[in-house]
């Protein structure tokens, strides 16, 4: 799809935050969860911008709101690994809220990305 280059959307910009933050975060989890939770987490932090990336590249708007789909489902399955990571005291009950936070924002972005693409040009 024309126009922005994925790398100028703030919601992409945002979400490789989150990605580094994620990393940053499952350092401290236990050895043990390294090929578990750990893995499954950054997995979907990951997704996030690449969904959006590869949207982006996308010849239709529709293409586009797809991946942004997908995006947004993995912002979700993000959260809930947050909240799992911090049930099981793998990560401090501020430090996930602050994430959280982190992708209430994303997840409003998204949104309103989705909705620029359902509106009909003025």
């Amino acid at each position: 799809m024309s126009g922005k280059n994925y790398r100028d959307l703030i919601v992409w910009q945002k979400a490789i935050e989150l990605v580094v933050e994620i990393y940053r975060l499952t350092q401290t989890f236990p050895k043990e969860e390294l090929y578990c939770l750990t893995s499954q987490i950054r997995r979907a932090a990951i997704s996030i911008p690449s969904n959006i990336a590869e949207g982006q590249g996308r010849r239709t708007k529709k293409e586009f709101a797809n991946f942004l789909s997908f995006a947004h489902g993995s912002l979700r399955e993000t959260e809930t690994q947050l909240t799992i990571a911090q049930r099981l005291g793998y990560a401090k009950p501020t430090t996930v809220e602050a994430t959280l936070n982190r992708c209430a924002e994303i997840g409003r972005l998204l949104n309103g990305l989705s909705n620029s693409l359902a509106s009909p040009p003025m």
